[in-house]
């Protein structure tokens, strides 16, 4: 286990991806973490000090536990960490004369450890504005750049290292054997955090945590959900319960195409319910977005408990598709204190406070595709496993403004084009998401000689390996011109189609 502490960077969830792509695993704990908690609780190999927005010398620049310093376990200061560990060992930190943003060479002072088999010169990524000026007594210099004398520095007795640069970033070609360098030989840590390791973690927890009692698991047909239901199976067996919960903003002949999938081919014991019509007056005149999210995951618990009550039967556990970006962009405890609440997600912070399960979430540590790896593992089939994914709260947030049936129903006949062209130009596999929105904004259009004032879609095609950034992709011009005829010719309430070519950040992938 490698923790990293997050002192408000963007960079922090890449760290930990770098470290557990490098098959070993890793979390992103608040700054604020005791050394007492990161030894007894999470039984730290290893500690790295992420970036962030602060200066040291700040009146409420963040600080650490001091005695993580003297604990004997490995520390690695990025950027901000540096500069902490720099300030709080006795060190200089100033205000750099000029600052260092964008590409730089590293000239390495020294290559053992930290730096074992990379050459004298590499390319990195810089970012600061402060600079060490003195290094801490005991550390020696590791590497410098032409604006940055001391750009990494280390104490190879204390086990306590530097560097100023982010090695996390694909800016910094070298980056990850520099992590490795620290993970493996500074740490000794061994890759051995595989899918099948992860399983056998995960059976074990299940088992202790459910014991003899049965698990009602919230069924969404996607990857996440599916991978759950496909681990408790393999844990509890037929003390496992599935429901899907059919709210009413699906895509169009996603409930029954699910229903048929998983009761026939998969045969996975599973529960339909029809709730449409409850969903639908839950947010009559609702068009926060935050808002919608909470009303949507508070009503999903209260179809649970109900049928939890029908079945005259003890199921004290619901179990959900929660991954690692959900807690993270929801802010939630575990999460650093500088993190800001991006969105509640339906699964996490759109919970209600009272109810009468007890929320299991086997993957709430991985990230995506993590996920895609462990329900290969466990034999899940590859048209879920690459499926892309889908908000919790289904159509009711790509649709700004209140949601309604006939507004559902324009979305989905949008939605089923742009799947059908996507999956025909080949794109599928190579987007994360790709979808239609439909905004609260009517324009005027003409289609033969009559005017018309009709609805807009947005269109949202973006890359990412996580979800935790993504950029816009750039599908061809013909693609799009044809999901746009193609939309406005056979969806009669729309005449406009736009392109989003915004990427996250600053923007997120869905639009609420």
């Amino acid at each position: 286990m490698i923790v990293i502490l997050d002192f408000g960077s963007q960079y922090s969830e890449l760290i930990a991806r770098r470290i557990r792509e490098s098959k070993v695993f890793s979390e992103v704990l608040p700054h604020t973490t005791s050394l007492e908690t990161l030894v007894t609780q999470y039984k730290a190999t290893g500690i790295i000090l992420s970036g962030g927005p602060s200066s040291v010398f700040a009146e409420d620049a963040p600080q650490c536990d001091p005695d993580i310093f003297r604990s004997g376990i490995p520390v690695l200061g990025i950027c901000y960490g540096m500069q902490l560990m720099a300030s709080m060992l006795g060190g200089e930190v100033k205000r750099s004369d000029s600052h260092e943003y964008g590409k730089a060479n590293l000239y390495i002072d020294n290559n053992f450890d930290l730096f074992e088999g990379l050459w004298l010169e590499m390319a990195i990524w810089m970012s600061h504005g402060d600079s060490v000026m003195k290094m801490p007594p005991g550390f020696q210099r590791l590497g410098h750049t032409q604006n940055c004398p001391i750009a990494s520095m280390g104490n190879t007795a204390a086990k306590l290292y530097g560097v100023q640069f982010h090695p996390e970033v694909a800016h910094t070609p070298k980056g990850t054997e520099v992590i490795q360098n620290f993970v493996y030989q500074i740490c000794g840590c061994k890759p051995d955090w595989t899918p099948d390791a992860f399983i056998k973690t995960a059976l074990a927890e299940i088992k202790e945590t459910v014991g003899n009692s049965k698990v009602l698991c919230a069924l969404s047909g996607g990857v996440d959900s599916t991978t759950v239901a496909a681990l408790l199976k393999k844990a509890i067996g037929d003390r496992l319960t599935c429901v899907f919960i059919d709210q009413g903003f699906m895509r169009k002949g996603e409930a029954e195409r699910i229903e048929k999938l998983f009761s026939g081919q998969f045969k996975i014991d599973l529960m339909y319910i029809n709730a449409a019509e409850r969903f639908y007056a839950k947010v009559k005149g609702v068009t926060d977005p935050e808002q919608k999210r909470k009303l949507i995951g508070e009503e999903f618990i209260r179809v649970f408990e109900e049928k939890a009550v029908e079945l005259k039967s003890d199921y004290p556990f619901l179990a959900q598709g929660t991954l690692y970006p959900d807690i993270i962009e929801s802010a939630t405890v575990g999460v650093a204190k500088t993190a800001v609440k991006i969105k509640t997600h339906h699964n996490v912070g759109g919970l209600p406070e009272k109810m009468a399960f007890k929320i299991i979430e086997p993957l709430r540590k991985l990230f995506k595709d993590e996920v895609r790896k462990v329900g290969l593992e466990l034999g899940v089939p590859e048209e879920i496993i690459y499926r892309q994914p889908f908000p919790g709260p289904g159509l009711a947030i790509r649709i700004l403004g209140e949601v309604t049936e006939e507004r559902v129903k324009i979305l989905q006949d949008a939605d089923v084009i742009v799947m059908d062209e996507i999956k025909a130009a080949g794109y599928y596999r190579k987007l994360w998401q790709s979808f239609a929105v439909l905004l609260p904004i009517k324009t005027v259009g003409v289609q033969g000689d009559n005017r018309t004032y009709l609805n807009t879609i947005a269109l949202r095609a973006v890359t990412s390996e996580d979800a935790m950034t993504a950029n816009w992709a750039h599908l061809p011009y013909e693609l799009l011109e044809k999901i746009s005829s193609r939309i406005i010719n056979e969806v009669p309430q729309i005449n406009r189609v736009v392109y989003d070519i915004s990427s996250k950040p600053p923007s997120t992938i869905e639009w609420e």
